[in-house]
């Protein structure tokens, strides 16, 4: 069931008006463990079962670390919690990724071995609602949170249908505590609700998949060698298409959320306005990035340890957090580029500590061009299918075919360089401030206009039914 269909719309004003008609608070909080449930089976039934058989069993596995009466005793069940996690994580979306490198392994040795292709389908979103069970019980360990008594509760934390399967990251520490009362139903929340979710379709039916991705897509999926404009305009194109995607689904799950009275953190902070990889991370994907720092990153030692240690940490992190994202060396070689981008800022920052040569307009100018460019370098190997693919893109980047062909029309690099620059352009007007501040500045003549505007454009643009890139992660 996705956001931009009209089946979801109609599923979506069933289950508002059914919550805020029923006056008692268990019943409501049933309605939505119903409606998340009924949404996640839509896509596979017997994967609704798998669900909550991993909820379950981390319920139970976070009240066992609460009782424990000894550290090593908590460690033991934490480790429980987090084998049974990731086998699972590991054997749905990584298992036919481990055979492939274990065959090409012992070849090495002069083994000859072929294993038989695991046909296994992907759970959609176990990525994230892996991330969200598993908080959970890390967060009992680590002191923070108290295990809950009530089971739905529980569920409903993991499988709140408007972040289940492409996030954001919802950790159940901070979902749990907005279940203990009811919500009020506020009209000035519940607009600002749908806004943001009328925001959210705008951003991925209209600018991701209407004006972006079929020039990425002619791009990446070309054959032969092409011309250095044609090779940046289908990386900027991506860069685009992936923002508005993942941050478009990211609007609209908050939105659904504030129509229910629950309130999710923003996922996004305008991250091509970034001035250094560590503030384009601060931006991009925040709950990933902050899971990865409280859970992994700080348990390391974080920048706490020695120099060499700390940027290994990093190098670690990345490494996770590229592998998280798909079964495949290129996701792993996004990761590291972006683990090495940190290192080298956290070097520069060790070795230059005058850095007031930044501080002013050209040298924030200066930051953001040198992040961005890095950062459509790294989105190269995101997006390639394999090595080859991402070979002949970097060098098409970089000159390195003269005699490349030109595929793009002149519509085509007017519509893309017209979307991303005035994407850019907004990042930067808005970096320092949220879409929030800048709506309430607004006259409301504005702001209803600007509505119409985009579900008009939404309604007229609707049949092409993509599902969202970070659906299958």
């Amino acid at each position: 069931m996705l956001f931009n269909s009209l089946t979801f719309v109609v599923f979506f004003a069933l289950v508002v008006a059914l919550y805020w008609s029923i006056h008692g608070w268990k019943l409501r909080k049933n309605l939505l463990v119903s409606a998340s449930y009924i949404f996640y089976g839509a896509w596979n039934p017997p994967f609704a079962v798998l669900l909550f058989a991993t909820t379950a069993m981390d319920f139970w596995l976070g009240r066992q670390i609460a009782k424990a009466q000894t550290p090593p005793g908590k460690r033991r069940w934490l480790v429980a919690s987090v084998c049974m996690n990731l086998s699972m994580l590991g054997f749905f979306k990584y298992g036919n990724f481990l055979l492939q490198n274990f065959q090409w392994l012992i070849e090495r040795f002069g083994i000859i071995y072929r294993p038989p292709h695991l046909d296994i389908l992907l759970p959609v979103g176990i990525s994230f609602y892996t991330f969200h069970s598993l908080s959970y019980t890390l967060d009992i360990y680590r002191g923070v949170l108290k295990p809950t008594r009530s089971l739905r509760d529980f569920v409903l934390a993991v499988s709140f249908f408007p972040q289940l399967v492409a996030g954001p990251i919802v950790r159940a520490g901070d979902f749990l505590p907005q279940l203990v009362n009811p919500p009020t139903l506020k009209v000035g929340q519940f607009c600002w609700g749908l806004l943001l979710m009328t925001l959210g379709l705008f951003e991925k039916v209209v600018l991701a998949d209407t004006l972006l991705s079929g020039s990425a897509d002619h791009v990446f999926s070309y054959p032969g060698p092409l011309v250095a404009l044609d090779s940046w305009l289908g990386v900027m194109a991506f860069a685009g298409q992936i923002f508005f995607d993942f941050a478009g689904y990211s609007a609209c799950a908050i939105g659904a959320a504030l129509c229910l009275g629950f309130h999710l953190k923003d996922n996004f902070r305008f991250p091509y306005a970034a001035i250094g990889f560590s503030d384009f991370w601060r931006r991009w994907h925040i709950s990933l990035s902050t899971f990865l720092r409280d859970y992994l990153y700080i348990p390391l030692g974080g920048n706490q340890v020695r120099p060499v240690r700390a940027t290994s940490n990093l190098v670690i992190v990345m490494f996770v957090g590229g592998l998280w994202h798909g079964a495949a060396w290129t996701f792993v070689v996004w990761g590291l580029l972006h683990g090495s981008y940190l290192v080298i800022e956290r070097v520069v920052r060790i070795f230059c500590t005058d850095l007031r040569w930044l501080n002013n307009p050209i040298g924030w100018a200066a930051g953001g061009v040198a992040t961005l460019f890095g950062v459509c370098i790294a989105w190269v190997f995101f997006r390639a299918p394999d090595f080859a693919v991402a070979s002949r893109m970097l060098s098409g980047m970089f000159g390195g075919h003269a005699r490349g062909d030109a595929i793009l029309s002149t519509r085509e690099i007017v519509q893309v360089g017209s979307v991303v620059c005035g994407m850019i352009a907004a990042h930067w007007l808005l970096r320092d401030s949220s879409i929030e501040i800048a709506v309430t500045r607004l006259p409301r003549w504005v702001i209803a206009s600007t509505w119409a505007f985009m579900a008009c454009a939404i309604i007229f643009n609707q049949g092409h039914g993509n599902a969202f890139i970070y659906f299958q992660f």
